[in-house]
């Protein structure tokens, strides 16, 4: 839950995680589109795919790490953090924080997200790591690098660790490649309501399993909504458009205004339908109340509406 999200956000999301599935068997049984409605919002939601495979692969934590890397999901980083946390072993480990102080420390001058550097700091790490307290001394590494080594003024002064440190200019590492630029996407959808429910569409792709407002075939008329939102490398501009109601097609489905809220769903797209269905609904409230005022003019709509028809 802590990949690229901050401890504040997480903190809440994983103890509500924990009380819906305390138990691997629990996570084990639910339902695909349950967890991932548990992990909404948190972004990389294959991570949570992830977790329900691993926990219906085994019943406990292996202790090794090498039988932890052959689970679905899990890495270098996750399968020593396992251990470590977990059983106490005596294994690198290198995050965030911990590769800021690292790069310091041993002044580490290759860029940190390259395979180079990386080498290095993990090097590094199975260097300092003790044989007992491995547990303690990785938490250690961490608040040094959240509370005192940090990334733009590092506290140098206060440092416990200060003498040790090879780096003339601390405040210069750790080196990171140039990230890319932002490519811009559009992507047109379709905001379709039946009466008191709202056309989606499962999607295959990019957020596989969860539910989100079907694809525009065509861009016309002007969007009823808008927003930007950053996905990977992209920077996406979300424009949804109201169509009139048609047949469901393959992966689609008719939901409830009041079921959009149990369903997995991509916070783009929940916030795009809670805007879309409040504005529909105040759009109907306006005519029912022009109704009331002006029946004539409410039986001029409605001849015009059958002479369309």
């Amino acid at each position: 839950m802590l990949q690229q999200t901050t401890v504040a956000t997480v903190i809440p999301r994983f103890e509500a995680w924990m009380h819906r599935f305390p138990t691997l068997q629990s996570l084990a049984k639910a339902e695909e589109s349950e967890v991932l409605h548990a992990w909404q919002g948190l972004g990389y939601y294959a991570r949570a795919r992830n977790l329900r495979r691993c926990a219906q692969l085994t019943r406990a934590l292996p202790r090794d790490p090498l039988q932890l890397r052959g689970l679905p999901g899990i890495g270098r980083y996750t399968a020593n953090a396992i251990s470590i946390f977990a059983f106490d072993q005596p294994l690198p480990l290198v995050e965030a924080n911990g590769a800021r102080v690292l790069s310091r420390v041993f002044n580490i001058r290759a860029a940190i997200d390259s395979t180079a550097g990386q080498q290095q700091l993990w090097s590094a790490s199975a260097q300092l790591v003790p044989k007992s307290y491995a547990r303690d001394f990785h938490n250690a590494l961490m608040d040094l690098g959240a509370l005192v080594c940090t990334p733009r003024k590092p506290h140098c002064g206060i440092c416990p660790i200060r003498k040790f440190c090879r780096a003339p200019n601390p405040h210069l590492l750790p080196v990171k490649r140039r990230r890319p630029d932002l490519v811009s996407l559009i992507e047109p959808h379709a905001f379709i309501t039946r009466r008191t429910s709202v056309l989606l569409s499962q999607c295959q792709r990019r957020w596989r399993g969860m539910w989100m407002l079907p694809r525009a075939r065509v861009q016309r008329g002007e969007p009823i909504y808008t927003a930007s939102f950053p996905f990977t490398h992209h920077r996406i501009m979300l424009r949804v458009f109201e169509r009139p109601v048609r047949s469901p097609g393959p992966h689609e489905h008719w939901f409830c205004f009041s079921d959009v809220t149990s369903i997995p769903m991509p916070t783009p797209h929940r916030r795009a339908i809670e805007r879309c269905v409040r504005d529909l609904r105040q759009r109907r409230c306006a005519r029912e109340i022009d109704d009331r005022l002006w029946p004539r003019r409410s039986g001029m709509r409605r001849r015009q509406s059958e002479r369309r028809a």
